[in-house]
């Protein structure tokens, strides 16, 4: 603990440099420019989030950026933040989110919709059916897993400067609907920038708890709620804002009730293109989302 305050008066001052000759860094950069000394990753991410909430100002504000791990595919062309001119259509494999979320302009784009997708793993095979082929134009986005600050800055640009309308495809478990809930309202950690983070706007298509008896998903792709499941669930049913949405209330009661959850790839046990050529295409087309 001793050298908390010496770490964080080097930070200050690296942030005052970057603020004074306008540049940017990532936590990353920040973090290798003294290993030895910083100890692990975690003291400078959580660092620079104690400082920019202290200041009350965006993180960006301090030139200090998060690393992405998200990707977008689909009807999007933009600029980045260092002048270069991206097609998010002209790839097979999706384009990396860029770092600086804020700096992006020129956004261009004719897209119905977009689809966030919970896993990487379900973005790719989307890709690989042509589901932006299909559905042309649409916007595929993933954040793999739990979010990163950048992938939710996106969207929610997305949203605020191009207003296209956003369905969310996760897993019916606990921790994809909890992933669906941080894109939705924010996370307590990051609270002092929601109206930054936050896309209220995100419709849920899918998978819903009550598919999987809709559906007849085969118990054997099915796996039984865990401890921190249940823990989980009890957590989010506390929450204000699920009093004022009663339909995703009882989507969290109904896996509270079943004791089940299902991931998306479940839905191959039907038939191995039932998510690509019957689950997404009659829920889009019919607006089956809550």
């Amino acid at each position: 603990m001793e050298f908390f305050p010496r770490i964080i008066c080097d930070l200050l001052s690296k942030i005052y440099c970057l603020i004074q000759t306008n540049k940017f860094c990532t936590k990353r950069e920040l973090y290798y420019q003294n290993v030895s000394w910083y100890g692990k990753q975690s003291i400078i991410d959580n660092l620079v989030d104690d400082i920019a909430c202290l200041f009350k100002v965006p993180r960006r504000e301090l030139h200090v950026l998060a690393t992405s791990k998200g990707c977008i595919a689909g009807d999007l062309k933009f600029k980045d933040a260092e002048g270069n001119y991206v097609d998010c259509s002209a790839t097979i494999s999706g384009v990396l989110v860029p770092s600086d979320v804020q700096g992006i302009e020129c956004l261009c784009t004719e897209a119905k919709f977009v689809l966030l997708i919970e896993k990487d793993a379900t973005f790719q095979k989307l890709l690989d059916d042509g589901f932006t082929r299909n559905f042309y134009p649409s916007i595929l986005i993933t954040g793999k897993g739990f979010p990163d600050i950048n992938t939710r800055e996106l969207l929610h640009k997305l949203w605020t400067d191009m207003e296209i309308p956003i369905l969310a495809l996760m897993d019916a478990d606990p921790f994809g609907i909890e992933i669906l809930l941080i894109f939705k309202y924010g996370s307590l950690s990051l609270a002092y920038d929601v109206h930054n983070l936050a896309t209220p706007s995100i419709q849920w298509l899918g998978i819903h708890p009550t598919d999987i008896e809709r559906l007849k998903i085969p118990d054997d792709a099915l796996q039984p709620l865990s401890k921190l499941d249940l823990s989980k669930i009890a957590d989010m049913m506390q929450r204000p804002y699920m009093t004022h949405n009663p339909e995703w209330k009882n989507q969290v009661e109904t896996i509270h009730r079943m004791k089940k959850k299902a991931e998306i790839q479940s839905l191959s046990m039907i038939s191995p293109s039932f998510l690509t050529e019957v689950y997404l295409p009659s829920k889009i087309r019919l607006g089956g989302w809550i």
